[in-house]
């Protein structure tokens, strides 16, 4: 798998919220895909801190009768946006008969305050107050009940690491249904609850279930202003200009760069879109039904605000001057210069973080992780074709003076058209010319002496992608499981070509770099047979600050689909605090890729549980992420991996790019 376009031989959200939550020795919430529920830990000065919104009414009621007593105990997160949700924390005293206080949460913003205050216990020091959500023996419940509009309903649940027994769940759920009037239900924010839940055969709604009726997914937060278009075919898709907020379906596979992004399927977080939206600094929201919503605004010129937990579109009286108020700031003002003077085809083996001066950051990168995650994972063994290569193959066929030669056509720099048909002929030339063939017997040796002739991938490693304020993710071409010999020197050269694939000539001119400074490594790598796959960040991308969080998608076999976002992936959270899972979406694919005995790819149905990661696997992944991170300067990172049997593989790690206006 790769996060560059790839070459298929052969192939023609939703809301969760947490309760207060608390962690063994530092207690800290942790939130949910969309939540942006604000921590009272990371605001108080102390666990007696003045709460934050002072109400009147009592500081507790033994029952809820009526919405309005809810209500009048309850906190409003986001009221009035998309992401409206009241709640309110409860405490269940298991050595009073099981009585259960409903908290006026305003008043008291932590379960510990209220049982403090109530004077329930003498003392709640940091091992007393730990047992009430790990003890099965424990004397306290700490909850939270909500009112979930998407559903409609109400749900109560518990921290995601709330250690949960079949017990405990049974009492709380007898006592809550005897207290409160209003029908509700029992929502898991963790795989452990999910499982206690069947065992006890009790009725409960999963956090993944909550994400898919949320009509509203903040994707990038910002602000842009451009043309709003309804986008409903792939020839509507081409004539986007970096003016325009285009208002789709589905995440697209490839897009050159628009000034924001609206879709109306879900979708993977990283896909290459999203990730491009992430990087260009762009707004980027999934709104259901959004073409039907937006309908009046098509072809009209207008402001497009994302927040956290809303969006905003607004009818401009006057054309944008600019594509947007913060896409596309340019991010460097020169490209790595390419050291040209290696020429040699280097092994991954032999690569470390020096090596990117001739053969990119991803190779390098992997050189270097192939040396110092073993036995946790391990990078497959390939070879690097340094940039010399390419800038033999650019002055050969003269690349430079053809390319500006296409500049000067009339068009090329004001018609999309134009310029997409002047770079597709410009490519066409890379990928078709005769090769060098001493450089064709060096390739074949190299790929039959090191690798041993087997089925390879045949990946880009530029001097522009990877890169900490320009990822490239998506821009280049990959050419997956090549098998035979004349195949390799062909993929190559289709890879040198994919530097005039259009979304990137297009990215690279919006972000500022220059088109003639671009030179291109060649990573050939073996393939992994991949029982399964996908990507990683190590940490939240919805909350930056929470660096203890790993997010994972996955999907079975390839991870070609992973990135492309067309359908939604399986998309986990693991907290290395909490070591809970918290499940966000399983995978919507009904057919995986695999690779072909004749070189390419190959779809087939998958059976079985749509279920691709168990809890230890992610476990294990969030542990490689974390060493990944800490072996290339703890930096955070956007990481694809692969599963083959019980070996983990790492097959390209980059810095996360997130460039959202907050």
């Amino acid at each position: 798998m790769d996060r560059s376009r790839t070459h298929l031989a052969g192939l023609a959200s939703p809301r969760a919220w947490m309760a207060m939550l608390f962690l063994l020795c530092c207690v800290v919430p942790a939130l949910a895909q969309t939540a942006r529920k604000p921590s009272p830990y990371e605001h108080r000065q102390g666990s007696d801190a003045a709460p934050a919104q002072p109400n009147e009414g009592p500081d507790y009621l033994s029952r809820l009768d009526s919405r309005a007593q809810f209500m009048q105990l309850a906190r409003v997160y986001n009221a009035g946006t998309a992401l409206e949700m009241p709640h309110l924390i409860f405490v269940i005293d298991r050595q009073d008969a099981a009585r259960i206080y409903y908290i006026n949460t305003p008043r008291f913003a932590l379960h510990e305050q209220f049982v403090r205050r109530q004077r329930l216990v003498r003392s709640l020091d940091k091992a007393t107050l730990n047992a009430q959500y790990r003890d099965p023996q424990r004397r306290f419940l700490f909850g939270t009940l909500s009112w979930q509009r998407d559903l409609p309903g109400y749900t109560y649940e518990f921290w995601e690491g709330d250690v949960l027994s079949a017990a405990l769940l049974r009492q709380t759920d007898a006592v809550v249904r005897a207290s409160f009037r209003e029908p509700i239900r029992f929502k898991t924010n963790s795989t452990q609850h999910e499982q206690v839940a069947s065992a006890v055969g009790l009725a409960h709604v999963s956090q993944e279930a909550l994400l898919r009726e949320q009509r509203f997914l903040p994707l990038n937060t910002g602000r842009a202003e451009g043309r709003l278009r309804i986008v409903r075919s792939e020839a509507q898709l081409r004539t986007l200009s970096p003016r325009d907020i285009p208002v789709l379906d589905e995440v697209p596979i490839a897009l050159a760069p628009v000034a924001g992004l609206v879709t109306q399927r879900p979708s993977t977080l990283l896909s290459h879109v999203n990730l491009l939206a992430k990087g260009w600094g762009i707004p980027n929201v999934y709104i259901r039904d959004a073409q039907d919503a937006l309908r009046q605004y098509d072809g009209r010129w207008v402001a497009l605000e994302v927040t956290h937990n809303d969006y905003r579109v607004t009818p401009l009286t006057r054309p944008a001057r600019t594509p947007s108020a913060t896409a596309h700031r340019p991010v460097a003002a020169n490209l790595p210069r390419p050291d040209l003077s290696v020429v040699a085809l280097k092994p991954l083996a032999a690569l470390r973080a020096r090596d990117s001066s001739h053969c990119g950051v991803k190779a390098a990168n992997l050189g270097t992780l192939k040396a110092v995650l073993p036995p946790a994972a391990r990078v497959p063994d390939g070879f690097c074709v340094p940039f010399s290569h390419y800038q033999a193959m650019v002055q050969r066929l003269q690349v430079g003076e053809r390319l500006r030669e296409l500049q000067r056509r009339p068009g090329f720099g004001t018609d999309p058209d134009v310029r997409r048909a002047a770079l597709a002929a410009l490519r066409s030339e890379i990928a078709t010319a005769v090769p060098d063939p001493a450089f064709v017997r060096t390739l074949e040796g190299q790929w039959r002496g090191q690798l041993q002739g087997g089925a390879v991938f045949v990946r880009s490693s530029s001097n522009s992608e990877d890169l900490p304020g320009f990822s490239g993710a998506g821009l280049y071409t990959t050419v997956p499981n090549v098998t035979r010999a004349e195949a390799v020197a062909k993929a190559v050269q289709t890879v040198w070509a994919s530097v005039y694939n259009f979304e990137a000539y297009e990215a690279r001119a919006a972000a500022g770099l220059r088109q003639d400074a671009v030179a291109m490594a060649v990573l050939v790598q073996r393939a992994a047979p991949s029982d399964s796959s996908g990507v990683m960040i190590t940490r939240d991308p919805f909350d930056a600050g929470r660096r203890h969080i790993t997010y994972i998608s996955a999907k079975r076999g390839l991870g070609i689909r992973v990135v492309e976002g067309k359908r939604q992936a399986e998309q986990v959270m693991y907290s290395a605090w909490s070591k809970a899972v918290q499940v966000l979406s399983r995978s919507a694919e009904d057919t995986q890729l695999v690779a072909s005995a004749a070189g390419g790819v190959r779809e087939v149905p998958i059976t079985g549980s749509r279920q691709v990661l168990t809890d230890a696997l992610i476990a294990r992944l969030a542990k490689v992420g974390a060493a990944t991170k800490q072996a290339l300067g703890g930096v955070d990172q956007d990481i694809e991996w692969a599963v083959v049997g019980d070996e983990v593989l790492i097959l390209q790690s980059r810095p996360y790019v997130d460039r959202s206006t907050r």
